[in-house]
């Protein structure tokens, strides 16, 4: 999927959601305003959509337990027993300290990473009003696997970390259909000039439609926007498939992705799969809600 038609669907997508935005307010004129405005809820049911954050927030006083797994390379085959031989887990929790803000920390296999996050609605998409939700979120990454050593002599504390900006902005269009854009900027302070860089700029999609009361499908993308015509990038754009599975007390994910790691800096940056022949990674996010 280029880029170019990345941008073509966001832009039709919000296109139509600010025209119908627009008819809404000149109804509105012809009626009486209520002086308490209708959120519109349940945009997304999980606090991901797959691997990338939705607009949804825990509830003041809400804490979520998250167990996260990634299986090795599904084409490897029995080689590594689909997967099952090399996976991934990540574990954390999410506090919703006010009901606009969210805090939450968690630890990955991966690079031995500690990740901490916070997450902070700006505005709600209101019926027959404001037409969107936006949602910041920022996270920060500690590479605990990283040491001092012959190769990296002049090793700081603070070259161990990296972090994510992100501003989410998604709208539901129907009671089926959702869908989320996200611009993001990932920094690292230790990188590898040849295979990377030290800032990084992408514009990220989602989308869920749901099938049934408890089951819905989820898409999502995001497309490195500042990357030199002349640097070639051994890293995918990271896209992945997810199913969203309701239960009682918790939102179960399916997820099929070209990225392996769960921490939002290698999501974003570090993607080594490839749909088109490469390697695809099977997982799942389970959140329990305290």
């Amino acid at each position: 999927m280029k880029i170019k038609n990345l941008f073509t669907l966001a832009f039709v997508f919000f296109g139509l959601a600010l025209a119908t935005a627009q008819d809404d307010l000149l109804n509105q004129l012809d009626s009486v305003k209520s002086d308490k405005k209708e959120i519109e809820i349940a945009t997304f049911k999980g606090l991901q959509i797959c691997n990338m954050q939705s607009t949804k927030l825990p509830v003041k006083g809400e804490f979520y337990f998250l167990v996260s797994h990634r299986f090795g390379d599904l084409t490897e085959g029995i080689n590594n027993f689909f997967g099952l031989d090399n996976a991934l887990t990540k574990i954390g929790g999410i506090y919703g300290v006010a009901n606009w803000l969210s805090v939450g920390a968690s630890r990955h296999t991966y690079r031995k990473t500690y990740e901490l996050a916070a997450k902070y609605k700006l505005a709600n998409q209101e019926v027959d009003g404001f037409p969107i939700t936006i949602v910041g979120y920022n996270t920060m990454d500690i590479d605990s696997e990283l040491k001092k050593d012959e190769s990296l002599p002049g090793l700081k504390s603070n070259h161990r970390f990296a972090y994510t900006t992100q501003l989410l902005v998604s709208r539901k269009f129907s009671d089926s259909f959702s869908f989320q854009l996200a611009p993001i900027f990932v920094h690292k302070n230790l990188y590898d000039g040849i295979l990377d860089q030290e800032n990084t700029l992408l514009l990220a999609a989602g989308a869920r439609y749901k099938l049934s009361k408890r089951l819905s499908l989820n898409l999502e993308y995001a497309g490195r926007v500042n990357l030199p015509d002349e640097f070639k990038s051994p890293y995918s754009n990271p896209l992945t498939i997810g199913l969203d599975i309701e239960t009682g007390g918790h939102v179960f994910q399916m997820v099929f992705s070209n990225c392996q790691p769960m921490n939002d800096v290698a999501i974003f940056t570090n993607a080594a799969g490839d749909w088109n022949g490469g390697s695809v990674y099977f997982g799942f996010n389970m959140y329990r809600v305290f």
